[in-house]
């Protein structure tokens, strides 16, 4: 974990190559709410499960149309259909069927959230940015060179602006970096990583995502 090129809370984060970027306090200064940021990640994981996993009935198995054998006379328990549960190859009770595991978390919480996660990497000097636009095509020795520089803890996310191809293309093929664009970054995203890189197109992005429309109107 770099040093000196650590961000001030919520003030201020390193630009790699040189320089460094103003933050926005109301964004990235925010007291870490764990409630929150629990809540927001169990949202998105469980919007993520497909919820496909299925079993049959006994009335959706095949076969089953007779019955085995006769009521009695046979020395054997009472049978009346094979698609019975206790058979094998019969229906399943009570078993998983196709669901949604999505709840709901309104917008206010969700940006308290992100910027909580966002806080904790400015107060942790976790967050640097750099210029994506400097990547004219994908190149993983420019990108593992801006990674050196800075030194950062992994796993590290790279967050990138919605033109930033190849700068994406560059960071996809180092070992525990991860690229994302912007608007697909989540709450989980930002709390599994240890570091945090944001293109200087993403920044105003993911900062409009989280702040807060009362305070800045009141700011306006």
């Amino acid at each position: 974990m770099p040093s000196a090129r650590a961000a001030a809370p919520g003030r201020e984060a390193p630009k790699l190559g040189g320089g460094s970027v103003k933050l926005d306090p109301a964004v990235f200064a925010a007291r870490f709410n764990m409630g929150l940021v629990h809540e927001s990640v169990r949202a998105e994981l469980a919007a993520r499960r497909r919820g496909t996993a299925s079993t049959r009935t006994r009335g959706e198995v095949a076969g089953g149309g007779s019955k085995p054998w006769r009521q009695k006379g046979t020395g054997r328990a009472r049978a009346g259909s094979s698609r019975s549960p206790l058979w094998a190859g019969g229906g399943t009770t009570f078993g998983p069927m196709p669901r949604q595991y999505t709840f709901k978390i309104n917008r206010k919480e969700r940006r308290g959230a992100l910027r909580s996660a966002l806080s904790l990497h400015a107060e942790r000097g976790s967050l640097a940015v750099f210029d994506g636009s400097a990547f004219d095509a994908p190149s993983t020795a420019q990108a593992v060179g801006l990674l050196n520089d800075w030194d950062p803890a992994e796993p590290t996310l790279v967050v990138l602006g919605a033109e930033e191809a190849a700068a994406g293309k560059s960071f996809r093929n180092i070992r525990r970096v991860h690229a994302l664009p912007v608007d697909d970054v989540g709450v989980a995203e930002l709390v599994r990583a240890a570091s945090l890189l944001l293109s200087e197109a993403a920044l105003p992005a993911i900062v409009a995502r989280a702040e807060n429309p009362k305070q800045t109107a009141e700011g306006a």
